[in-house]
């Protein structure tokens, strides 16, 4: 998406706001700029013997007081007007701050709003590839310098152009020589803010992408703190942020000197620009070829003209900051959304399910599983055993369309699914995960994830039926115990109960177990299948383990190795005959008997 239409996109209902403000900005220009004229017109005119050179409503106005004379008799007059302007312009920038703010919230919020969106309905090989702390940073940070630009700094571009055209304009009325002396330096500051900005925006782009990789090291620090603690790799994990931070700090450092060869030296050049005006102004004023109020009226012009254009180089700089992170949060928007169809069918699931030459490969000619073909009918448990990256979870996630696979054929209940609705299928068929994420919030919520509206006698089936119940009832708080960041408070066998009872609540018509069962003991593991079979036999379920008595009650057991269905059947049938499934089941008969014969001498 390009940066200018993701910025109108976002000020969608907030233009006005900005219209509002740079109005304010017009006005409250105008009052501060009307401040000095009045004190040159008290000196030359009122005090002085200058003829009055004045618009024809201030002359009425004037007249409507008394004239010159009621004004030299009563200087407290010309004081009220600098005191009204003066109120006038603070009310002009308060409207200025607070319709500019308003607005640059708006729209960071719109901002912000738009890329969870996005980012909620992004593929699932995205959030796999994707780094978690650079994306955090992009709709924090990158957002944050996006509104503050729109709140300070945007309305300062407006400010620069009417204070630049307003005393040009004044300026030009009194004296043409001392003007030009006046704007000398002017195209100098202004081509030093274009420089100053391109490097700025390279080096913040630099900037912003190590913020980016540290909030990703301390993302990753913070998620796995215990596996640091546990292989007592604090100081490796210390080394890593300080290699970053260290990079970060670098980069940013560059900046602050940028900035500041910026402001010094235009600091220098500025008042060399007033020594200037006011040499040549003194000067001419004292040979009579300006009066002291139109030197007086110089000289404050030129402190208000140079500071914004000065100013000008601190907005094109936080411009050159916007626009890289307007880039950056782009980047995540022009991710194409996970395809989805409306159109596409959502036939009632029953549970048959037909692999025939499936093909799928994440890398191009690495394929993960080749030529995969089995049939599954309604009700029936199927087991998958293989070696690590054989092919299981993926084969898990083809069905509930995570991917979509290159060749062959996937079909339930006679339905290709790629025709099937994504959102649809997923609402079909329950995965529990090998790693179960629970979310920072009480069991009970946790459970009800995936059904907000469950009534309690549902969850605390759920929870009977995944072999957790009694253990939740022996909490303090029982099902209000929080569990913590990602279930930190629970042990392991403890978080795969509770995401298993989290699926089951739903009553799926498939359910798979992606190596979910691997923290609880065995007979755990048989009761939560008991209660599973009891509960529902049309329930067509797909269970991945490594563990023989698990597999063993399965109506067909899917033996995967490299890709391929190396051998298929029943227990009785894999253990007559040489294979896999049969080495894997002696190494665990073996561990077990040794493990007896160990307990009985004992």
């Amino acid at each position: 998406m390009d940066s200018f239409k993701l910025l109108m996109k976002a000020m969608k209902g907030n233009k006005l706001l900005y219209v509002g403000a740079i109005l304010s900005v017009a006005l409250a220009t105008a009052f501060t700029l009307a401040g000095p004229l009045v004190i040159s017109f008290t000196i030359d005119s009122v005090i002085g013997n200058e003829p009055m050179e004045v618009p024809i409503w201030i002359k009425n106005i004037i007249d409507l007081v008394g004239g010159k004379e009621t004004l030299a008799q009563n200087l407290w007059l010309c004081s009220f007007a600098l005191i009204v302007l003066t109120i006038g312009r603070g009310l002009f920038i308060f409207l200025r701050g607070k319709w500019s703010a308003v607005a640059s919230e708006s729209i960071a919020k719109n901002i912000r709003e738009n890329v969870y969106d996005h980012l909620q309905h992004l593929s699932y090989e995205y959030h796999v590839k994707a780094e978690t702390g650079d994306l955090i940073q992009r709709c924090t940070s990158d957002v944050e310098t996006i509104r503050r630009f729109l709140a300070v700094q945007f309305v300062e571009i407006g400010n620069a152009i009417f204070m630049v055209t307003f005393v040009l304009s004044i300026l030009l009325s009194f004296n043409v020589k001392l003007t030009l002396i006046a704007m000398a330096v002017v195209p100098i500051i202004f081509v030093a803010a274009m420089v100053f900005f391109v490097k700025m925006r390279d080096a913040f782009q630099k900037s912003d992408e190590a913020e980016g990789r540290l909030s990703n090291v301390l993302q990753e620090n913070l998620t796995g703190i215990r596996v640091v603690r546990a292989f007592a790799r604090q100081q490796y994990e210390i080394d890593k942020f300080d290699e970053k931070n260290t990079e970060f700090r670098g980069l940013t450092y560059r900046l602050i000197k940028l900035l500041a060869w910026y402001w010094a030296l235009s600091d220098i050049v500025c008042l060399l620009q007033i020594g200037a005006v006011l040499i040549f102004g003194a000067y001419w004023a004292a040979a009579g070829e300006i009066s002291l109020g139109t030197l007086v009226v110089f000289t404050t012009y030129e402190g208000m003209l140079l500071w914004p254009i000065r100013q000008m180089g601190r907005v094109l700089a936080d411009f050159g900051k916007m626009i890289v992170s307007l880039k950056r949060i782009a980047e995540i928007l022009d991710e194409p959304l996970e395809i989805t169809d409306e159109a596409q069918l959502k036939p009632e699931i029953k549970g048959n399910i037909e692999f025939k030459d499936v093909y799928f490969e994440y890398e191009k000619e690495r394929p993960i599983l080749n030529n995969v073909s089995f049939k599954v009918k309604q009700g029936q448990t199927v087991a998958i055993l293989g070696p690590t990256g054989a092919g299981k979870s993926t084969l898990i996630h083809l069905l509930g369309r995570l991917y979509d696979y290159q060749k062959g054929s996937i079909k339930i209940d006679g339905i290709e699914l790629k025709e099937i609705d994504k959102k649809w299928i997923r609402k079909n068929v329950g995965i529990i995960l090998q790693e179960p994420f629970l979310y920072s919030k009480n069991i009970k919520d946790n459970i009800r994830i995936a059904w907000k509206d469950a009534p309690d006698s549902q969850v605390f089936e759920a929870a009977q039926m995944a072999s957790i119940h009694d253990v939740i009832l022996d909490f303090e708080k029982g099902y209000d115990t929080l569990v913590g960041e990602r279930g930190v408070t629970l042990s392991g066998g403890q978080k795969q109960r509770v995401a298993i009872a989290r699926t089951i609540i739903n009553d799926y018509p498939v359910l798979v177990f992606d190596d979910s069962l691997s923290a609880v003991d065995t007979e755990t593991d048989a009761n939560i299948r008991k209660a599973l079979k009891a509960r529902k036999e049309k329930t067509t379920t797909f269970i991945i383990s490594h563990r023989i008595s698990t597999l063993s009650e399965a109506d067909i057991i899917l033996v995967l190795d490299g890709g391929e269905l190396a051998q298929t059947g029943t227990h009785e049938e894999l253990i007559a005959q040489q294979g896999l499934y049969k080495r894997i089941w002696e190494i665990q008969n073996s561990l077990e008997e040794e493990l007896l014969m160990g307990t009985k001498t004992v």
